[in-house]
């Protein structure tokens, strides 16, 4: 991959299918605009669950998405760059305005990356010479809630970020905004992947184990009197009014 050939080539290979199936989920999740105002990858991101390659919106078990996931993130232009990766659900309920908040899961800065790189584990950051600045949650769904999109964004930006700043910024997790973080780091968006996460079997207990509250919350629809007027009696009922019945009828009540 240090040739640009083998790049070229590569670069065609992921524009055959899996950079489109990539746009096909961007624009189906409502990716954007719910996230960024417009966004179109050129970097190939793929996702791996304990040695599992996931699918672009797949639904997982949170038993799975317990531990942070890896990466394989190709590059195709040349030259070191760095990125940061960050996770976020895009679909935290607000009860109390009715409407949906963002949390960040993961927040990493300062990755050296080149072509010739590949595989980039989220639970060894450092090992790579990058910052972690918000650890990884497990990413969790409540009962009753509808399933949530679980965003990983990749970022390149020429400047190193002070991880601390990011932290504190960010550490609080509640209300990440994916455009204010980009314009912080002074960089752009180039490659972006997704899991989808729901209430399972699982949940209650990872979110024990990590000390996440509101296990024993559930999400429940309001039911709202129909403003429709009553539908017309349908099957048998229906044959009852007709004007056969009603003469039998008639006829019934006058023989006895």
């Amino acid at each position: 991959m240090s040739k640009p050939i083998y790049r070229h080539l590569a670069n065609g290979r992921w524009q055959a299918m899996d950079a489109k199936i990539i746009l096909q989920r961007i624009s189906q999740f409502f990716i954007v605009p719910d996230l960024l105002p417009k966004f179109e990858p050129v970097a190939d991101v793929k996702l791996f669950f304990r040695g599992e390659k996931v699918s672009p919106g797949e639904i997982l078990d949170s038993r799975i998405t317990e531990v942070p996931p890896s990466l394989r993130l190709q590059v195709f232009d040349k030259g070191e760059r760095l990125i940061s990766v960050a996770v976020i659900d895009a679909d935290v309920p607000n009860t109390e305005n009715d409407s949906f908040d963002t949390r960040c899961h993961f927040l990493a800065a300062n990755i050296p990356w080149d072509p010739t790189k590949l595989s980039l584990p989220l639970s060894r950051v450092a090992d790579a010479g990058g910052d972690v600045a918000v650890p990884w949650l497990p990413a969790f769904s409540q009962k009753g809630s509808p399933y949530h999109r679980m965003a990983i964004f990749v970022f390149e930006h020429e400047k190193r970020v002070d991880p601390e700043a990011l932290a504190k910024r960010y550490g609080q997790r509640d209300g990440f905004a994916l455009a204010s973080f980009r314009n912080k780091i002074g960089g752009s968006p180039v490659g972006f992947n997704m899991f989808r996460t729901v209430w399972d079997e699982g949940t209650a207990a990872v979110m024990e184990r990590h000390s996440i509250p509101g296990a024993e919350v559930e999400f429940k629809r309001e039911k709202y009197d129909s403003l429709k007027p009553h539908r017309k009696a349908r099957g048998w009922e229906a044959k009852r009014q007709g004007p056969k019945y009603k003469f039998l009828e008639k006829y019934v009540k006058r023989i006895a």
